[in-house]
């Protein structure tokens, strides 16, 4: 089927005033079924998380709404009663496809018990955008929260050949394909080094090394902390005279253990800590600042940060595990490390001495791949719409 037909089409997931890489994609993504001549609704939750499972400071956005797309903040995930008339509320709607986000098997209960009701209409298709079916950080219940959210999903897309790999484990034989995350394109265009760096107050003349996004164990900071402490006592060529490790987002865990390393390898002087919510707003200037993006991520499915890097045109550092290495081609895009300080340190040096402009042809003509449009094409396709 062709999209161009007219489709009545509701987006289940974070959304504004929720806050997040989880609200601005379902955000992006209504926009470009707007722009192909969709009817879409988003909606979005009155409460994600209870307070005890949230480690940040808030959950929702200090941005103005989006003007243009229809939110509905309705879902509470932890209130039976809600999720039965939620259902109710969007049965009787019978939209042509709901297109549901899959994140974490907590909401597996309420997203489930919804999308069942939904079913009873014989009308919806419903499509899973599954971020991960196996959690980074595995607690009591995920198995059995995952089972009991996928028996109403019709099929599957995932952003990373490893979820669709571990999808069979609980959704066997349901239509499922695998499309690389689109760019983060909401977030403004490009901005020069020097009005980047000038708006952050850091140095215009450093070399900038940028950690983005919420600070989580998986995401291996500390091994990036301990390069860092390999780089400085090298005084090898290109880091002789110093670079500078842009960390900026918010702890989402303790952030002690972080505070003691530092101290305890002395490397305060090659850091700078934004360590709060990054406002969508203040997005493209760190990304912008950055000669080049780090993840050193101890495990991963795929990242929103690499979208973003490939949006400002920002080469990467990536550790060997998980959908990374298959979206940032080794010397091409960016440099693969194994998730060691050594190894990352190594790839560091390594960027340096072959410079940005050594990447950029490549990141200009691999972000040509990465489309909202693909995206949608293939929703429909895996429903049969």
């Amino acid at each position: 089927m062709s999209s161009a037909f007219h489709k009545n089409i509701v987006i289940i997931g974070p959304a504004h005033p929720l806050r997040g890489g989880l609200a601005s994609y379902d955000e992006r993504l209504a926009k470009e079924f707007q722009e192909q001549g969709h009817t879409v609704s988003i909606y979005t939750f009155s409460l994600q998380y209870p307070g005890f499972l949230f480690p940040g400071t808030t959950q929702f956005s200090t941005e103005p709404a989006p003007a243009d797309l229809d939110i509905h903040v309705r879902i509470n995930s932890v209130n039976p009663l809600n999720w039965i008339s939620v259902g109710m509320e969007l049965k009787r709607q019978q939209p042509d496809l709901i297109v549901v986000r899959y994140w974490l098997p907590f909401m597996g209960p309420c997203l489930g018990s919804i999308l069942r009701i939904v079913k009873q209409n014989r009308h919806t298709s419903i499509v899973c955008i599954a971020d991960n079916i196996i959690p980074h950080e595995k607690r009591i219940g995920d198995v059995a929260f995952t089972k009991y959210f996928v028996p109403p999903i019709d099929a599957f897309i995932t952003m990373s050949e490893k979820v669709l790999s571990d999808l069979p484990l609980f959704a066997k034989g349901k239509p499922a394909k695998f499309v690389a995350h689109p760019l983060y394109d909401n977030f403004g265009e490009k901005l020069s080094l020097q009005e980047a760096r000038q708006h952050l107050n850091i140095p215009e003349n450093e070399k900038i090394m940028l950690f983005f996004g919420f600070i989580r164990k998986y995401k291996g900071l500390d091994i990036l902390l301990d390069a860092i402490k390999i780089l400085k006592a090298s005084k090898y060529p290109p880091l002789r005279d110093g670079g500078k490790l842009l960390i900026a987002g918010e702890f989402y865990e303790d952030r002690k253990p972080y505070d003691e390393q530092i101290a305890k390898l002395g490397i305060e002087d090659w850091l700078i800590l934004r360590t709060e919510f990054i406002a969508d707003s203040e997005v493209k200037y760190y990304l912008s600042a950055a000669d080049v993006v780090i993840q050193p991520y101890r495990s991963a499915t795929q990242s929103g940060v690499t979208p973003l890097a490939y949006h400002f045109e920002k080469p990467m550092i990536v550790t060997n595990v998980g959908g990374l290495p298959s979206l940032v081609p080794d010397d091409k895009v960016g440099l693969i490390a194994e998730p060691t300080a050594e190894s990352i340190a190594a790839k560091i040096t390594e960027f340096f001495q072959k410079g940005a402009a050594h990447f950029l042809p490549h990141l200009i003509e691999e972000k040509k791949k990465y489309s909202w449009a693909k995206m949608v094409e293939t929703i429909f396709d895996v429903a049969g719409l």
